[in-house]
């Protein structure tokens, strides 16, 4: 039966993190394509600029620059097609993981309704994955930074998501183990502060990314960026809190009915 239910969750988290990036499509190509062009717009002229004297030393007896490789797919694809296939499988792998983890936190984190865990757990699975992770390396525009530190800055980045989530568990488990002596209150003010301290300390200790923009990128444009890719993740996780909420809600009432109904079934008559 167990088993059963934790199925019917995944299956309706991953079809509420279709549905929720199907909202975080609209949003990403309505609000975030516009700055992404832009930025590609700023670098094509910036590297324009930084070819012409070369050209010009071209011309009299110097090597010819090389020529522009093709793109493999052209940003009309990627900005659509290519976007929205990104975008709808992240959703629906997060979708499924979130499940998982409401399937995990269901009556362990409180008398919560199916909603109610719903909602927390899309606001923790935001805040640890994507929101504490943004604030220690923001998202940047394609092709602003240095092409060299790129692998050390996304190490950086999935570094900095793990050592997020690990902390979320750990505050989940210090403010259940302290509930008991201090009350659900106090416990959870207390496990959040814990949170945000060694999140400080983990901000501190982890070096940051001083060449992921270069400093002539358009501060108004890298800001309208930002915003957006916060934007996009938003819109991802409250509709997914909202429509998983709602169909978790009506399958556990389902099989909470039914378990009621077997056991009333199976009972012995009295007298």
């Amino acid at each position: 039966m167990y088993a059963s239910t934790v199925r019917g969750l995944l299956v309706r988290g991953m079809l509420a993190g279709l549905i929720a990036g199907l909202f975080a499509f609209a949003v990403a190509y309505v609000v975030g394509e516009p700055p992404v062009r832009d930025s590609i717009a700023v670098e094509e002229a910036a590297a324009a600029q930084e070819a012409a004297p070369a050209s010009g030393h071209a011309g009299h007896g110097g090597e010819a620059p090389a020529e522009e490789e093709e793109e493999l797919v052209s940003r009309p694809v990627q900005s659509t097609a290519g976007l929205a296939t990104g975008v709808l499988v992240y959703g629906v792998a997060l979708g499924g993981i979130a499940s998982l983890a409401f399937s995990f936190a269901l009556g362990r984190v409180g008398r919560f309704s199916p909603r109610a865990t719903a909602a927390l757990t899309a606001a923790g699975a935001f805040a640890t994955v994507y929101l504490v992770p943004f604030l220690k390396y923001p998202a940047t525009p394609p092709a602003v930074g240095n092409p060299d530190t790129i692998g050390q800055r996304t190490t950086l980045f999935f570094l900095m998501i793990l050592l997020s989530v690990l902390l979320g568990v750990g505050a989940i488990v210090l403010g259940r183990r302290l509930a008991p002596r201090l009350g659900n209150w106090n416990a959870t003010l207390a496990a959040g502060a814990g949170f945000v301290v060694a999140t400080a300390v983990a901000f501190t200790v982890l070096p940051a990314n001083d060449d992921a923009v270069k400093p002539e990128f358009p501060a108004a444009l890298l800001w309208e960026f930002r915003l957006a890719s916060l934007a996009v993740q938003l819109v991802l996780w409250v509709v997914f809190a909202v429509v998983f909420g709602l169909l978790a809600q009506r399958l556990l009432a389902t099989r909470t009915d039914g378990a009621d109904m077997t056991s009333r079934q199976e009972a012995p008559a009295v007298g």
